[in-house]
């Protein structure tokens, strides 16, 4: 166990008087050395060699050797001189030495003295941080905390975008690679690597003393082909295994030198891994990093990551990064206990109650991963601790005698289920590597050690599928403050069987479940725990859960169990800390089964920006201040507009469309075929400004069809599609290949909207076409459309519903008919007047596009190019919109869309509760 701070400090000073007077480099430096470790409680024989040899470059024909005054493989290089010689010629010639030592083996520190000075050097100091220092001897008391990795201590920074954290996980990778190439795959593997990961950890964090001991008994007590590193591996967990005083008494001095761990991560017995060199340098090259500064909230994730050849070419693309965590973690708890702790911290018996309280909270994560919520929670809290223990230091009559007695947060205040075993098992780990950084951060702060070794308390982590278990199992309701977590991004169109299988285990017959998306299961599985309690929840999840369709089928079944949303963060884009980012568009929803008096949703000026908090009174499923509105699937518009309907859809393998060429040939050999030959509109040739056409062959009679060849050979084409799909309706299509398998062409012009358009837009580009242009499946139109529809439709007004309400696919908005036009507020009763005004604002937006003849529809509507004349346009447009609404100016999209759901609920009746069906508004003119 390392030494006090308070002793160490005092085994300087008395260093110091002891050496005052001396000058001698040649008769006393060693002796000097020795005392120096020992101010630390560090023999220096079991860490550091003097007069180490060192091959360097060659001069001649000789080679050139050097030799280290004392050198502690890959932590500290020596050189001592004599009184009053140049220190800053010493520091040369031991960077000198660095060409003749291996790579693995650099020191992070040089130290250079001539008994009355000193000179240390951080060669890998943190950011901010001085790299160098230079004292006197008599002032070596007042320095020596950075002298602390010495004794064990290390003060690091933990940042979990420091690249040690990604070159640990690929160091790792190599090893999990040599072991699985061996044959040592499986359960074993994976466990071997987190006992592994473990041992790298304490070597650098003063669990193992002194430091580095793991590799020092790696390097000496193993056979450098690594023929017996298995065997001494198992012998070591054993050890690890074994209390003190129940191990063998002939046992190897640097073997029971290992600290007794417990926590039953040593406890299994596994089978011999067989290792070669390459192996063994492999594991002691993993040595060489500094494991201290490893955050175990992401190194987890990465290190699993190492496990999925796939996953690894995109390291920690999918894990939830420490910003989002803090994002939900500080509203759903962390914000309300600090300000509680402010309140109470200058009352001494309120305090103590608050660290009480403390001690007392439980933390679940049902779909834990590798634990980087529990991890982070549990570091907050520690911190949280911390700063109750400076108050209660503070206090004259309050000093600490054991600081070991006045922590009382501990890991076993967490729970977690995960589905896999191996991220179950890091969880467990990360939990225990925290609980010591946190423990090292306290024993520098009040100047005593403090480590839990061995292990007593343990993160219960159960290893089992979230959607099968019963939560209560694993941590009662009654015993829960919390809820927290990052369930698995998986859209209802790509879940796997057994996905599909476990939503259907979770919603049973509730109508509709079938477009879920694999997330919102653990949203209902909550609810149905913390239902009756106080207990509050908070998920990151994929922002399709409060827009589109979801919305009405999950919420309607949460509000059952008197779910309440107390605070959110709207759409926002997934950022990590790795090399790669996955492209997830996500919200944080907040929520419990009681109302609260303060909520807040926290806005985002761009999806990549910082969130800016607003208190509100209510929170909507869609996170708007708006009464609780949930939109399910209308077969018609709730006001009196014309319906919305599909395009045509030809499921014809490309055969039945044609490119400008393929129909300058057809016309050419078939010039009959000209009447069969229309204008093909689909989203994306509308957007582009692109040609497309296709055989409309609706009332064609047989013998004309057989009177083109051309066409006749495309028709067998078809047919042999649709006859090999695996769908039956598409087979069944297979009888009539000279027709789309969708038929829906208005009789009328029609208004055209693509189905799906980009996020960046700040308007979804509309345009007229006639009957005669076959609208594709891509789009959606309303036929008998006019100024007016394409005026409201293409307003501000219409967009911040459109952005609310809407599905996406990816990020892309995806526009559907029963949902966001069928239920869409329009103007109640605009005056002729405002209507003419509308129509001709409309207009002047049409005629703004007309003047760039050149430019598609996706060049004027990037927000990079937009012509002016087109912005002033639809600006004027949006004026009149909003006066038609009767309000003049909307301060955002979310105050609109509030606007808009006050006139839903209006316009329909509705009632936030599952029997209560909307009604169609009759307006004016239907009841004349």
């Amino acid at each position: 166990m390392p030494l006090s701070w308070n002793e160490i400090k005092s085994r300087a000073v008395t260093f110091s008087k002891k050496w005052e007077d001396e000058s001698s480099e040649r008769a006393e430096a060693q002796s000097f050395w020795n005392d120096f470790f020992d101010i630390f409680g560090i023999n220096r024989r079991r860490v550091a060699i003097f007069e180490k040899q060192v091959k360097l470059s060659r001069v001649g024909e000789k080679a050139k050797n050097g030799r280290i005054d004392a050198f502690w493989k890959g932590v500290l290089l020596i050189e001592h001189k004599s009184a009053d010689q140049d220190l800053d010629r010493a520091f040369k010639q031991a960077t000198d030495y660095f060409e003749g030592i291996a790579e693995r083996d650099l020191p992070r520190y040089i130290l250079v003295s001539d008994f009355a000075r000193f000179r240390l050097f951080d060669l890998e100091a943190p950011e901010g941080q001085d790299n160098e220092i230079h004292f006197k001897l008599g002032d070596l008391h007042k320095h020596i905390k950075r002298f602390g990795f010495i004794a064990g201590y290390q003060a690091v920074e933990i940042k979990p975008q420091d690249p040690v954290n990604l070159k640990a996980a690929e160091q790792m990778g190599k090893l999990h690679d040599l072991l699985k190439a061996s044959g040592f795959v499986g359960h074993p593997l994976e466990l071997l690597l987190v006992r592994v990961l473990f041992c790298l950890f304490a070597d650098d964090t003063g669990i193992f003393l002194p430091a580095q001991a793991f590799r020092a008994w790696l390097e000496e007590r193993t056979r450098e082909d690594g023929t017996d590193l298995g065997s001494q591996l198992a012998q070591l967990f054993q050890v690890l295994n074994t209390p003190e005083d129940k191990r063998a008494k002939t046992l190897d001095e640097q073997l029971c030198a290992f600290p007794y761990v417990n926590g039953k991560l040593f406890e299994e017995t596994l089978p011999m891994a067989s290792f070669d060199s390459k192996m063994r340098e492999t594991l002691l090259d993993c040595c060489a990093l500094d494991w201290s500064a490893i955050s175990p909230a992401i190194f987890g994730a990465l290190f699993q990551s190492i496990m999925d050849g796939k996953a690894r070419r995109n390291l920690g693309a999918h894990y939830t990064s420490e910003e989002n965590i803090l994002k939900l973690i500080k509203p759903l708890f962390l914000d309300e206990l600090w300000a509680e702790f402010e309140k109470v911290k200058s009352n001494r018996n309120k305090l103590f109650e608050f660290h009480k309280k403390l001690r007392e909270l439980t933390f679940f994560d049902p779909a834990c991963g590798c634990g980087n919520f529990l991890v982070i929670s549990y570091r907050e809290l520690r911190l949280l601790e911390l700063a109750v223990l400076r108050v209660v230091h503070q206090d004259a009559g309050s000093r600490f005698l054991d600081i070991h007695q006045e922590i009382k947060l501990d890991v076993d205040q967490f729970f977690g289920i995960e589905i896999e075993e191996f991220p179950a098992q890091i969880a467990q780990v990360a939990m225990w590597l925290i609980d010591h950084q946190m423990n090292v951060k306290v024993g520098e702060e009040f100047g005593m050690y403090f480590a839990r070794i061995p292990l007593k308390s343990s993160p219960h982590v159960v290893n089992d599928n979230a959607l099968r278990i019963d939560w209560a199992t694993v941590l009662p309701p009654e015993r829960c403050s919390y809820v927290m977590g990052n369930p698995p991004f998986v859209g209802a169109m790509v879940m796997s069987d057994a996905q599909h299988r476990d939503i259907d285990y979770v919603f049973g017959k509730i109508k509709g479940a079938g477009v879920l998306d694999f997330v919102a299961a653990w949203y209902l599985l909550a609810a149905r725990y913390i239902a009756n309690t106080r207990v509050s929840c908070g998920f990151v999840s994929t922002s399709s859960l409060s827009q589109g369709e979801q919305v009405g089928i999950l919420w309607a079944e949460l509000m059952r169990y008197g779910i309440s949303i107390h605070f959110a963060h709207r759409t926002f884009k997934w950022q990590n800390e790795a090399r790669g980012v996955a492209a997830v568009h996500c919200v944080i929803i907040g929520f419990a089964a009681y109302e609260s008096d303060r909520k807040t949703i926290f806005e985002y000026e761009t999806i990549t920006g910082e969130p800016h908090p607003v208190d509100v009174g209510r929170i909507n499923a869609y996170l708007v201040d708006a009464p609780t509105v949930l939109l399910s699937n209308k077969s018609t518009p709730i006001s009196a507009v014309p319906e919305m309907s599909f395009g045509n859809m030809p499921r014809d393998d490309g055969q039945l469309l044609l490119s400008d060429e393929e129909k300058r040939q057809l016309l050419i050999s078939a010039p009959s075929a000209k009447k069969f030959v229309k204008h093909f509109v689909s989203a994306k040739e509308f957007l582009n400004n692109e040609n497309r056409w296709c055989l409309w062959l609706v009332g064609a009679s047989p013998s004309e069809l057989r009177g083109i060849p051309e066409i006749m050979e495309r028709l067998q084409l078809v047919k042999a599609f649709r006859l090999a799909s695996k769908a039956a309706t598409t087979r069944k299509f297979a009888e009539t290949p000279s027709l789309f398998c969708q038929i829906a062409q208005p009789e009328s012009d029609y208004l055209l909207v693509p189905r799906h358009s980009s996020e960046n837009r700040a308007f979804i580009p509309l345009g007229f076409f006639t009957k005669d242009d076959i609208v594709a499946d891509s789009c959606l139109f309303v036929g008998n459309a006019g100024l007016l529809h394409f005026g409201v439709m293409s307003s501000t007004m219409h967009m911040a519903w459109v952005r609310y309400t809407c599905g996406r696919l990816e990020s892309r908005y995806r526009y559907s008919k029963d949902i966001v036009y069928n239920n869409f507020p329009w103007p109640d009763s605009p005056s002729d007047v405002q209507k003419q005004k509308i129509e001709a604002a409309a207009q002047a937006v049409l005629d703004a596009r007309a003047e760039f003849p050149d430019s598609s529809l996706a060049d004027l509507y990037d927000p990079l190019t937009m012509p002016p004349v087109l912005v002033r346009a639809h600006q004027k447009l949006d004026a009149v919109v909003d006066a038609a609404y009767g309000k003049r100016t909307f301060k955002s999209d979310a105050e609109r869309v509030a606007y808009l759901f006050e006139l839903y609920q209006q316009y329909t009746s509705l009632l936030p509760s599952e029997s209560a069906k909307p009604k169609r508004r009759t307006t004016q003119k239907e009841k004349t």
